[in-house]
């Protein structure tokens, strides 16, 4: 029954199919992407994909079935995109040249849609209905001149056209027009011959890279070439279990030789989480921007800061081929997860108590700034008495209702990085787990979304990298020289209940091993990028500065830490992510302007509560200062 003055939940019918819309979306995205955990969300910002998350446009108030069929497309583009394509490969025969990149990237695009086009009607629509409203929205359809016309969007629409049969959308008729007499002079023959090879990528890449040499904007494939990367891609997948050269640290390494074997089905979260690797890693993130853009229809946007930073900081990685980004429950049974978790809070029977007396503090000075304010004068809401004055005295004056304001800190998004090396081993990881896990149920209850992840590496002193590198015969200066491993322990959309058990996972012997700080910090504040909320918080919790042994051998000794202090510098001076850290018996002042330092972790949970807090009680959000723990 509706309360008094209550006139909106008389109304539900709208939200709820609002809902069931959503859910639907939900079900036919991660059936089409064959991935149950693909993690799906709908609001007003730009449409967008890194990883398993998708970011879809919300409908508006009076939804169309244009709109419907709209949202739909760029769910079924998103999902193909996971399902269909390979990053590995995809870098591997990506051509050079920012022209010949962005036709290379468009038809791999329209690739992968035209896979689920031919396979369901039901999909083709809907990828229809996109195009229609992306040509739409980038004004190209009075467009005159080839200058004004991309030339990577007319290849792409003219592969769409033989791979699907589909008509050119018509607000890009006159684009493709101004180029087509011109590409199929150039690149007839090339476009004709991908039709038997939609199904094969590599095969598809490179009939894309003839096309491009018949255009003169890329050099022909190398055959010998391609022979010697794959013939080095089957040679390195059985390393795996060379890792046990360093005795008992490695005992858990036959879980990191089937880690080695999905490897290669996380490529594409770790293209996200390796922002300022090599080359090819730079490449791949343009290549996830391009895939936002095919969704959205909106046009291309400059060069990101953080996708160049590995040549600005004179940084690189020898590879990233083992590197891995795997969510915790991926490292062990369910059945190990529940007795790491019990054994946690074993641990920490007595710190608990201390730990939640600090998270209520914390959740009471949060909730003290709720301070109530409403807006007035609206057409819903619930019924505003002090406004009926007016309707007594004029009956023709209309009703007057208001809304209470959201609170500002409820659009907030906070991320927990977690220091996950060697040097962490006993009091201070448990420490640390505790109070992130209990932390991360506070903010939940006032409405802060949290995301908790963790760094460290898959072996002792280089594992398969190193292996590869000696292979290489020792080149010179190879830069990062390790497998990294970054660990999802809770992702931001994720209940805490649902994540609880995961972080008994840094409990696990064998687990903790080196820290490489600054491309766990890139790899978060990417994540954190992506999300929708306005306000974005990222904690780095460390008790040292970074170390890898295989890399600083083989590199100048503050090599790791330069990178550091590079990625540090460019987040708090040209990213909207609030950047705090918190040093457990280790002075992060002298890199954070916002830190800092506990000599016990004992003192962990105080500290992370009282950052937090005074984060949320500052007017401009965002602290210069740094002081040391007492």
């Amino acid at each position: 029954m509706a309360g008094p003055g209550d006139n909106t939940r008389n109304r539900p019918k709208a939200g709820a199919e609002t809902d069931g819309f959503k859910r639907a979306v939900t079900v036919a995205v991660r059936a089409i992407s064959n991935d149950k955990e693909m993690e799906v969300t709908f609001t007003r910002d730009k449409p967008a994909m890194a990883g398993n998350r998708a970011r879809l446009p919300d409908l508006p108030k009076k939804a169309t079935s244009a709109d419907i069929a709209i949202t739909r497309g760029i769910g079924d583009s998103m999902a193909l995109r996971r399902a269909c394509h390979d990053t590995g490969i995809h870098t591997r025969l990506a051509p050079e040249g920012k022209q010949a990149r962005a036709i290379y990237d468009a038809v791999e695009q329209t690739r992968v849609e035209a896979i689920g086009a031919r396979a369901m009607a039901g999909v083709a629509g809907n990828l229809n209905a996109m195009l229609e409203d992306k040509y739409a929205r980038a004004n190209l359809a009075d467009v005159q001149d080839r200058e004004e016309a991309p030339l990577e969007e007319a290849v792409a629409l003219l592969v769409r056209e033989r791979l699907t049969g589909q008509k050119i959308p018509k607000n890009a008729e006159k684009l493709v027009d101004l180029w087509r007499g011109w590409i199929e002079e150039k690149a007839g023959a090339d476009l004709n011959g991908l039709d038997d090879k939609l199904q094969d990528q590599q095969a598809f890449s490179r009939v894309v890279r003839d096309m491009l040499a018949s255009m003169n904007m890329a050099e022909a494939l190398d055959d010998n070439e391609e022979t010697q990367e794959t013939a080095d891609d089957q040679d390195e997948e059985p390393q795996g279990g060379e890792d046990a050269e360093e005795g008992g640290e490695e005992q858990d390494s036959g879980s990191e030789d089937a880690q080695a074997e999905e490897s290669s089905a996380s490529e594409d979260d770790e293209s996200q989480a390796q922002a300022d690797a090599d080359d090819a890693m730079s490449e791949d993130m343009s290549d996830d921007a391009d895939v936002d853009s095919e969704a959205s229809g909106e046009a291309r946007h400059g060069d990101n800061p953080f996708t160049n930073l590995a040549k600005e900081m004179d940084y690189k990685v020898y590879t990233s081929q083992f590197d891995e980004t795997v969510g915790a429950e991926e490292l062990c049974e369910e059945e190990e997860l529940d007795r790491l978790r019990a054994f946690l809070d074993k641990q920490l029977a007595n710190l608990q108590g201390v730990v939640g007396r600090l998270a209520n503090r914390l959740q009471r000075r949060l909730m003290a700034q709720q301070n109530r304010s409403w807006d007035f004068d609206l057409e819903e809401g619930y019924l505003d008495p002090a406004r009926l004055v007016r309707v007594v005295i004029d009956p023709m004056q209309p009703l007057s209702f208001k809304q209470e304001r959201d609170t500002k800190f409820r659009d907030t998004v906070v991320t927990l990085v977690l220091d996950n090396s060697g040097s962490m081993r006993g009091r201070p990881i448990t420490v640390a787990a505790t109070c992130a896990d209990i932390l991360a149920r506070t903010l939940e209850r006032c409405g802060v979304s949290v995301e908790i992840l963790g760094f460290t590496t898959r072996a002792w002193k280089g594992g398969q990298a190193r292996e590869k590198w000696l292979k290489d015969n020792k080149p010179v200066a190879p830069g990062r020289l390790n497998d990294l491993r970054h660990i999802i322990y809770k992702s931001a959309d994720a209940p805490w209940r649902r994540a609880r058990r995961n972080l008994g996972l840094m409990m696990r012997e064998g687990l903790l091993k080196e820290n490489i700080d600054g491309e766990a910090l890139l790899w978060a504040h990417q994540r954190l990028m992506a999300r929708p909320e306005q306000r974005k918080i990222l904690m780095m919790i460390s008790d040292g500065a970074p170390v890898d042994d295989s890399t600083l051998s083989v590199n100048p000794g503050n090599y790791l830490e330069r990178h550091l202090r590079g990625v540090i510098e460019l987040i708090e001076t040209r990213s909207p992510v609030e950047l705090l850290a918190i040093g457990i018996g280790h002075d992060v002042t002298r890199y954070y302007r916002r830190a800092v330092t506990i000599v016990d972790a004992e003192e962990l949970a105080g500290a992370m509560t009282e950052q937090l807090a005074s984060l949320f009680e500052e007017e401009n959000g965002r602290g210069s200062g740094t002081r040391r723990a007492s």
